[in-house]
């Protein structure tokens, strides 16, 4: 297991690039964290001429002798992700032209984040979300200080930074059932300061997991 304390934040930014360099481990790597059942209401489990393109930012910064990852704490709501816990990201739109910038713009208007203080690493492997029909692209990308956060409190109700070792700490994951829908699922999960990460970001925490942990 890769020790995230035992590096400075620049080492640990360097050393991400070059295990990216290395290629992605792919689906393998997401359904380590998938839940039992992934389809939605109508029966799909993969994307179709619906399906709508979004992104999320992993976002990495310095904070003292941490490496620290930014998620947010959704707002409560009608709505399909109502509550949880996710990384900071939304849908494309035309004036995007590219995932790269959905990312960037989705953490500026939700948590404050300036995209010109954010460089991009790179992309991790597309995830399809069957509840919502989205192909949710995951960008990674780090400030090279702490940014002065600002959360839309009509999206986000509470912004969470987590330093990487300990999300990645293997006693802060475990499984849980829950209901979906009426129907009791297995659900693998993150543990972080006690909220429950599970789901497509679990999904796409668990392939960065595995690209950071390479030797």
């Amino acid at each position: 297991m890769y020790s995230f304390s035992a590096c400075a934040f620049s080492h640990f930014i360097s050393s991400l690039k070059g295990k990216m360099r290395q290629g992605l481990p792919g689906v393998e790597a997401q359904l380590l964290m998938s839940p039992s059942i992934r389809k939605n209401v109508n029966g799909n489990s993969s994307s179709n001429g619906q399906t709508r393109q979004s992104a999320v930012l992993i976002l990495f910064f310095p904070d003292e002798d941490e490496t620290r990852l930014v998620l947010i704490k959704r707002q409560t709501y009608e709505g399909l992700h109502s509550g949880q816990v996710s990384l900071p990201g939304g849908k494309w739109e035309e004036v995007d032209g590219s995932l790269e910038q959905t990312a960037l713009r989705e953490a500026f208007e939700e948590v404050g984040v300036n995209p010109e203080r954010v460089e991009l690493v790179g992309r991790l492997t597309p995830l399809f979300i069957p509840v919502s029909n989205m192909m949710v692209q995951p960008v990674v990308g780090f400030t090279p200080e702490k940014p002065d956060f600002h959360p839309n409190l009509q999206e986000v109700d509470y912004i969470i930074t987590v330093p990487v070792e300990q999300l990645f700490d293997q006693k802060n994951k475990s499984v849980r059932v829950i209901s979906v829908n009426g129907s009791p699922i297995t659900a693998p999960y993150y543990n972080v300061n006690g909220e429950f990460v599970w789901g497509a970001t679990a999904m796409i925490l668990a392939e960065l997991e595995a690209v950071a942990s390479r030797k």
